[in-house]
């Protein structure tokens, strides 16, 4: 889409003017702002901050050389919300990322709000890093979420609904601007499918307020006894199982589906009167304390803990703006809530509903349609597949990019491969998150039903993905899989998996060892990286490896694979110090590190001194960032930025220059201090040539990308890069795609480059 007119767009969803009146004084001036004219030479977009460090000088305390990790992940939200304002994406695209950015937010109020809400309520003073107890960051949260609330709410009513009734895509209507014939359908729609669905639930001296399930779309109904004229309340439930949308016969216009029962809920309460009828939705806290050194069955306490999160206090209320307060007034009593967890909503409540929307078949108003490719070592002199997997890693280590190559003929080809093969005698797998229908899963069930020996280490405290990882080990083991629920203490997040062969000269084992989950659907859309190798000594590891997950081995010892918790901390730290010694003695030193978020205290000091004694560093981050960058002295060699396009960027790599002799690893694990402490997680250098060659590539292009990355500036502030020219307009994902497409190779010399580049 045509970028002209980015400054007129961004003016129409400025905050400034609406932020008072919803409750965000003090929040004035924070806006979107497009460098409006072509003569500016700092053509870049500037979001909204939510991190808000304090000043730094020599006499300042060490907390100011850090970044709020709470402020810092809203300040990646608005780097999602900002691609469902960006004019240069599709439509229907930008659709789905105000769904995403819905989803997003929801997922922090659980997790992280309702986790500061647990501390301050028991007292708790300690500091984060950047010096704020818990209580201040609740209250920096909660005005920075206020603001991006607004926003999102904006963006699809006033820009992205409208837009998509002016392309003729859709029309989402108000149901009282409907004519007669489309209400005469929808009362009938309603009867017919509705109706019958509704449980109604009053709240008197005899029906206690009732339970809300957490963020269930719910109706505050207002009525009247006409006879006795007293006034009640009820609450009501909306259905979503159908869909969040009632289509009109046309196959245009939609309706929400809140909007039709509103219309027509006097139906449910014969005899009353309805003087009133509001949406809401709670947000329940998803941080609940365990023990699970205390734990006599670790399946059991997360199904307890899963009761309990269900049951947990509310944290959030979003309301319709236009309920009175005797409603509000009600259910923030009832659902003990302070008014800064209130959120009042100028129009459609659970904006995440519109991703089904996103979905819409209108293939001109979404990415052109992408088939990831098989990947080059696997296919053969017609472009197929090639004969034989286990062939092809034996003669050499294969990595493999998702998406941009395929999951399918690579990683789930391999699985299937060993299933089928008479051979193979053993598979043992890490499953952390897996697909619904999961290929996968149902690839290992037919090895034990096969008879060969398989194992699985199922991972049952992944947030969110508990009771599915729970039905999928009960099934495993149903079908004769020897699963293990993880590890006491510690979440077992590394991705690997090891295939046991039968073969002339012996056994011999092959490994893939990644950075992503084995979920089929997620490696068409999170980019990542895998390993296939046969090295025995790599096998010999993820032996021993899966010894440690599955039995009793707690000292266990690799040779190649680097593991956390035991040394992955180490390696990392003895690599940056590398680094900055060979900068002291008058080398060159860099540090190029690609990863979701980076928050670790001790990493980031060592970052700091390496900086200090001239190591040229560039992080490549997704996610929040603790770390400060460009602060005079402490970290000014030291470069961050953020990419975001239409793959969700999941592959951790790491490259240290190593006095000319490049040493680079993949990762399962951020340098975050849950990964480094808290997970089993694997890293491996890469030491076969082209797949080392083709690491460094990807880090290549992403740190010189001036399409889909922003720049952290040290004031917490993200500003989003600008292409300077026609070459610089194709993205790091787009061009990694083109790449792929017309037959995946690794430009010779990008370790050269890279190095080059990290010199100036």
């Amino acid at each position: 889409m045509s970028t002209k007119g980015k400054g007129d767009f961004i003016n129409q969803v400025l905050l400034s003017d609406s932020l008072a009146e919803d409750g965000g004084d003090g929040l004035r001036g924070q806006e979107l702002r497009f460098s409006s004219t072509a003569e500016e030479t700092d053509k870049l977009v500037s979001l909204p901050r939510a991190t808000e460090p304090r000043p730094y000088n020599k006499n300042s305390e060490e907390s100011t050389l850090f970044l709020n990790r709470e402020l810092s992940w809203l300040d990646f939200n608005w780097r999602v919300l900002f691609q469902a304002l960006d004019p240069r994406i599709p439509v229907l695209e930008r659709v789905k990322f105000v769904a995403i950015t819905a989803n997003n937010l929801d997922e922090f109020v659980r997790k992280r709000v309702g986790g500061l809400k647990r501390q301050v309520a028991a007292g708790v003073l300690s500091r984060s890093p950047d010096g704020r107890t818990p209580q201040e960051q609740l209250d920096l949260i909660r005005q920075a979420m206020r603001i991006m609330h607004v926003t999102l709410t904006r963006t699809w009513e006033e820009r992205l609904k409208p837009m998509l009734s002016e392309l003729g895509l859709v029309q989402i209507r108000d149901i009282r601007d409907l004519n007669q014939e489309d209400l005469d359908w929808l009362r009938e729609y309603f009867h017919v499918n509705i109706f019958p669905i509704l449980t109604p639930l009053a709240v008197d001296p005899g029906h206690p307020f009732p339970f809300i399930s957490n963020q269930s779309l719910s109706l505050a109904v207002q009525l009247i006894n006409p006879e006795q004229q007293t006034t009640h309340f009820a609450r009501l439930k909306v259905p979503l199982a159908k869909g969040r949308w009632v289509q009109l016969p046309d196959g245009t216009n939609y309706v929400p589906i809140e909007q039709v029962i509103a219309t027509y809920v006097q139906q449910l309460f014969r005899g009353m009167e309805v003087v009133g009828v509001h949406a809401f939705r709670i947000t329940r806290n998803a941080d609940v304390t365990r023990d699970e050194e205390e734990a006599d069955d670790l399946l059991a306490m997360i199904s307890e803990e899963l009761r309990e999160r269900r049951f947990a206090s509310v944290v959030r209320l979003e309301i319709d703006k236009n309920a009175p307060e005797a409603v509000k007034n009600l259910l923030q009593r009832e659902l003990n809530l302070d008014d800064a967890d209130v959120y009042a909503v100028d129009g459609l409540l659970d904006l995440a509903g519109c991703m089904k929307l996103s979905g819409l078949d209108f293939p001109e108003h979404r990415y052109p349609e992408w088939t990831p490719i098989i990947p080059f070592g696997l296919r053969n002199q017609s472009n197929t597949q090639s004969k034989d997997i286990f062939g092809v890693i034996r003669e050499h280590d294969l990595l493999v990019h998702h998406p941009y190559e395929s999951f399918h003929a690579s990683v789930q080809r391999f699985i299937e491969e060993a299933v089928n093969d008479p051979a193979v005698l053993a598979i043992k797998q890490t499953l952390y998150r897996t697909s619904e229908e999961s290929p996968i899963v149902a690839a290992l069930m037919r090895a034990a039903e096969k008879g060969k020996q398989v194992a699985v280490l199922v991972e049952v405290k992944a947030r969110f993905d508990e009771q599915n990882n729970i039905e999928w080990g009960r099934k495993l083991e149903d079908a004769g899989v020897h699963v293990t629920y993880g590890l006491v203490g510690l979440k077992t997040h590394c991705k690997t998996t090891l295939v046991i062969r039968e073969e002339e000269d012996g056994l011999r084992s092959y490994c893939h060892i990644g950075t992503g989950n084995y979920n089929a659907t997620t490696a068409r859309l999170y980019t990542d990286v895998g390993l296939f190798t046969a090295s025995p000594t790599v096998g010999y590891d993820v032996i021993n490896l899966f010894h440690y997950l599955t039995g009793f081995a707690p000292q266990q010892s690799y040779d190649e694979l680097v593991v956390a918790p035991n040394r992955m901390r180490k390696r990392f730290i003895d690599n940056i110090r590398r680094e900055a010694a060979v900068s002291r003695s008058g080398g060159h030193g860099a540090i190029v590190a690609k990863m979701n978020a980076i928050d670790d205290v001790e990493i980031i000091h060592e970052l700091y001194k390496a900086s200090q004694a001239g190591v040229q560093i560039s992080l490549i981050i997704r996610g929040h960032c603790r770390l400060r960058p460009g602060i005079p002295g402490i970290s000014d060699n030291i470069s961050v930025i953020s990419i975001l396009g239409r793959f969700l960027e999941h592959s951790r790599i790491y490259y240290f220059e190593n006095s000319g002799e490049p040493e680079v690893y993949m990762s399962s694990g951020d340098w975050q201090r849950r990964n480094l402490d808290d997970r089993v997680e694997a890293a491996i250098r890469v030491d076969d040539e082209f797949a080392r060659e083709k690491l460094i590539e990807i880090l290549l292009l992403a740190i010189t990308d001036r399409r889909e990355s922003w720049e952290l500036r040290e004031d917490g502030r993200y500003v989003q890069r600008i292409p300077s020219n026609t070459d610089e307009e194709e993205g790091f994902q787009e061009h990694l795609m083109r790449k792929a497409d017309s037959g995946y190779h690794v430009d010779v010399g990008a370790a050269e480059l890279l190095r080059s580049i990290s010199k100036r």
